[in-house]
């Protein structure tokens, strides 16, 4: 049986499904009772727990051959990531005492940059979970190619996409989160022992341009990107309710200056199946949120 924490998100989802389809055991771990309704219609078992409890964690993972950990995300965390500590330390506390089979960790491209940065947050967690006694993975993805979704609407709508990552030239590791499920599946039902880190990335580098014109195929009218000018960063993010946006801030210049970048760099990352289109494609097509 697997644990899967963060089933009600992208890469947590796409994880339980693969295992699904592979008639493995899976075990969701939520915080609400109701987000697991859908999964144990699917023939999960459901375990409640908040990842600040580590007993609740503690019972959730036990007997498990393996274990997914996906942290929440925080996107405006406190000076220090005082958030993110609290959590890992409960994650510490409950696996050191479930002593599941092994532990797989989404962790994020760049988790070993010395500049501080939102991604600092990955780092704590595998500075502070590499030392459990279990086997451990640490599974670094590149920048998810699901972030388009913020730009359909101005694609469709204006023929603009903003873009924060710049040049709009630049090649940057991207990935579809179906490729991110396939492998974190695939090292949970693996042997291995010690701590070990998975990088990954898609098929090819993206760039802001290709983003655009890929949006201008699948929309039939043009579509370009537009760089943000950083210097209206800060107070833009601060419009959006983001009360520090500096770790935002650096997060995106480590990408756009390069020192956020896969620790075995292009060459020993495992690239991944699904093209870019193929993700627009599919958020081109998703059904509009009612109001």
């Amino acid at each position: 049986m697997y644990a899967i924490t963060g089933i009600t998100g992208q890469v947590g989802s796409a994880v339980a499904r693969k295992l699904l389809t592979e008639n493995q055991s899976v075990r969701a771990v939520v915080r609400d009772f109701n987000k697991g309704t859908a999964w144990a219609e699917q023939g999960c078992a459901v375990a409640l727990a908040d990842m600040n409890d580590a007993d609740a964690l503690k019972a959730a993972f036990a007997g498990a051959e393996g274990v997914f950990v996906v942290l929440p995300p925080n996107f405006a965390p406190s000076r220090g990531f005082p958030e993110t500590r609290a959590i890992v330390a409960a994650l510490h506390t409950a696996l050191a005492a479930a002593r599941p089979g092994k532990v797989v960790c989404l962790s994020t491209i760049g988790a070993q940059a010395t500049q501080p940065n939102l991604l600092t947050q990955l780092q704590i967690m595998e500075q502070v979970l590499g030392d459990l006694p279990m086997p451990i993975a640490f599974l670094r993805p590149a920048w998810f190619m699901e972030n388009g979704s913020w730009d359909v609407a101005p694609a469709r709508e204006s023929g603009i996409i903003p873009s924060f990552l710049q040049p709009l030239d630049k090649p940057v590791p991207m990935i579809a989160t179906a490729d991110i499920g396939r492998v974190a599946s695939e090292l949970l039902q693996q042997t291995w022992s010690g701590r070990q880190i998975v990088e990954i990335e898609g098929p090819q580098r993206v760039t802001p341009n290709h983003i655009a014109n890929s949006f201008s195929k699948l929309l039939g009218h043009p579509v370009h990107a537009e760089a943000v000018p950083r210097e209206t960063w800060e107070a833009l993010f601060k419009s959006q309710g983001t009360a520090d946006p500096q770790p935002r801030i650096q997060m995106l210049d480590g990408f756009n200056e390069g020192w956020i970048e896969f620790e075995s760099g292009e060459s020993g990352s495992i690239k991944g199946e699904v093209e870019l289109e193929t993700v627009l494609k599919s958020l081109v097509d998703r059904p509009a949120r009612q109001p």
